[in-house]
């Protein structure tokens, strides 16, 4: 039998004033005329920010979730060019080991997806310059909370800059700027519209790397349909971590707009995936990306308490039979 975990991305929807995102812009910062008092503002929204994940993390807790990404956006402005002389860190080091002691005390697994402009196969080295920078922040993030960094961030190949075989081989010479920490730390994703399954899979095995399998961006963009085939290949690609395999699963929009997360998770379309894994690996951890972020697990375990090939474990996990 295979365990499937479900957890939900950043938000809660079911609590109130529950976004660990709060910002703050530079030119926001600029209007301060104090830089000192400025900082200090910062500070409090990214403090403010690591109390709303724990709140969250407290809901997960009491509703037996036990997987969350954590949102890249924790702290404002933290690798503003602007602001290099802001050791951002110090002030904010005890509020996010406390945020890693309670996950690490629920069990609770939490990565994160930095955001889409981090590209390591650009052609412009400032650009992976700054994507290499901005990981290195979720390394020091990881690290305060205390949570192992291995393979905690999933990010997608980057873009094909309309010669998809060159943008791999670039992917694969930029890798060996970034500093070894900071690759163990990465999971790549297979996306919707530059590179398939495939394509992600290739540098995966090259580079030894663990595949996250976006099941819904396979469906939008493959160059084989049957990616079935190749599910062997990635379980393989996840011998090494001491992580439980991982894939996202979200529901398109409608037909016009397939690509587009849908609210909430197509239930049926779900278990056409679990049904083809099933056996294949001990346990799964699913991320749902839905707009209805924790109300769309909650639908879905609603769904699943009504099916007869589950065994239900708790409000977020249960057994393929």
């Amino acid at each position: 039998m295979t365990m499937v975990r479900l957890g939900y991305v950043a938000m809660s929807m079911e609590l109130t004033n529950a976004s660990p995102s709060k910002a703050m812009t530079y030119a926001q910062f600029q209007k301060i005329s104090d830089r000192n008092a400025a900082i200090r503002k910062l500070e409090r929204i990214a403090h403010s920010n690591i109390q709303t994940t724990l709140r969250i993390l407290k809901h997960n807790a009491a509703s037996e979730i036990h997987f969350y990404r954590l949102t890249s956006r924790l702290i404002p402005l933290a690798n503003h060019e602007e602001l290099l002389d802001w050791n951002y860190m110090n002030p904010l080091r005890g509020a996010l080991g406390e945020v890693g002691d309670y996950a690490k005390k629920q069990e609770m697994r939490m990565d994160f997806h930095p955001d889409h402009f981090v590209v390591i196969n650009s052609p412009n080295k400032q650009t992976v310059k700054q994507s290499i920078k901005t990981l290195h922040l979720h390394l020091l993030l990881l690290r305060a909370m205390g949570i192992d960094p291995i393979h905690r961030c999933v990010m997608h190949v980057g873009g094909n800059y309309k010669d998809k075989e060159k943008s791999l081989e670039r992917f694969i010479d930029n890798w060996m700027l970034v500093p070894t920490s900071i690759q163990k730390m990465i999971m790549l994703e297979n996306d919707d519209t530059s590179f398939t399954l495939d394509d992600t899979l290739y540098l995966c095995e090259k580079l030894g790397i663990p595949l996250v399998f976006d099941y819904h961006h396979h469906l939008a963009h493959h160059r084989h349909a049957n990616w079935s085939d190749s599910w062997d290949r990635v379980v393989q690609t996840w011998e090494n971590s001491p992580l439980p395999i991982k894939m996202h699963i979200s529901s398109p929009k409608s037909a016009n707009a397939f690509r587009h997360h849908a609210d909430d998770i197509d239930t049926a379309m779900f278990f056409r995936f679990l049904k083809e894994i099933k056996g294949s690996v001990p346990q799964i951890d699913c991320m749902i990306e839905a707009k209805r972020k924790d109300e769309a697990l909650f639908k879905v375990m609603e769904d699943v308490k009504k099916r007869e090939d589950v065994d239900i474990i708790d409000g977020s996990s249960f057994l393929l039979k």
